[in-house]
This record gives C-alpha cells, structure tokens and sequence, in this order.
C-alpha cells in the first residue's frame, strides 16, 4: 500500500480511472464517494482544514501513474486534463494515420470518418495540435497551414 507521509493511500489510487470522471452514472457516483472519503481521511489526519484551488494539493495528483492535469487560465479556473501524455497521444496519431507520405487535414484527424470510435475523436484542437507539433519537432510530418485553422494540414513522413 502506497503511503503519503504517514497517511496510508487506498489501493484504487495508483488505478488511472480513479483519475477520469466516470461516464457511467453508477460507477462515477461510487467514484465522487470514493474521492469524499478519501479527502475527508487525508484532511482529518492531516489536520487541513481549507483547500485552495491556486494550491497544489497531493491526493490531485499521482506521479506512479503519470496523471495529468494543467490550469488553463492565471486564476486556476480551467483545468486541463490530460488522460495522455502529449507524447502518448503523439504515439497513437502515428498508430492511427501515420501513413507514410499521407495527407490530411487536422480536422479530419479529431472528426473524420477514419477517427470515428477511437480516442481521437472528438480531441481537444489545443492538445491535438500539442501532439502534432510535438511529431513536426521529431521529423515525422509536417504541418502546414491554410486559408483557415480549419485548413491546416499535415503531411505524415515517417
């Protein structure tokens, strides 16, 4: 059992899930009672008795499991969460469309046909665009732009 301190964390927080609002209603009902009672047991034991948003505060993240999140905005109102890495999500673009010397356009990679029913459907433009320059940086495609941010391209040279 990991601990924290002398707090002595549930086996379910080095399980990555713990760490993604659940869809399911049943099973993201048991998560949030999962969370209370763990911020209860750490702050009584701990003797906290304020969180603040603009602080780091440790159960919100787990180093063993590589969970991500990043404020958006100086006032630590949005938060982005990352389930991947930019690396991850770099490593499935490539697994997904990384046909060599293939074409594309950056919107048919988050809404195409060929994204239906995968992670990448539906993907945030901003961490979309992370990963793909991240692959631009590694030399295994180019983006280029168009007219438009709907316009931009990327061309796959692996």
């Amino acid at each position: 059992m990991q601990k924290m301190g002398e707090f002595k964390l549930p086996n379910f927080f080095n399980y990555p899930p713990y760490f993604t609002l659940q869809p399911m209603r049943e099973t993201r009902e048991k998560q949030i009672q999962l969370w209370k009672e763990l911020i209860i047991d750490f702050c009584r034991t701990q003797k906290i008795f304020v969180i603040g948003l603009e602080e780091d505060f440790p159960l919100f993240s787990n180093p063993a499991i590589e969970s991500r999140a990043e404020w958006m905005d100086k006032g630590h109102r949005k938060c982005l969460v990352l389930w991947h890495s930019i690396q991850d999500w770099a490593d499935l673009i490539v697994k997904e469309y990384g046909l060599e010397d293939s074409v594309m356009t950056v919107e048919e990679i988050r809404s195409g046909t060929e994204s239906r029913g995968t992670e990448l459907q539906g993907m945030d433009r901003p961490v979309l665009m992370r990963a793909l320059k991240l692959l631009e940086h590694k030399g295994k495609l180019a983006i280029f732009k168009g007219s438009s941010a709907d316009d931009e391209g990327v061309k796959f040279s692996l």
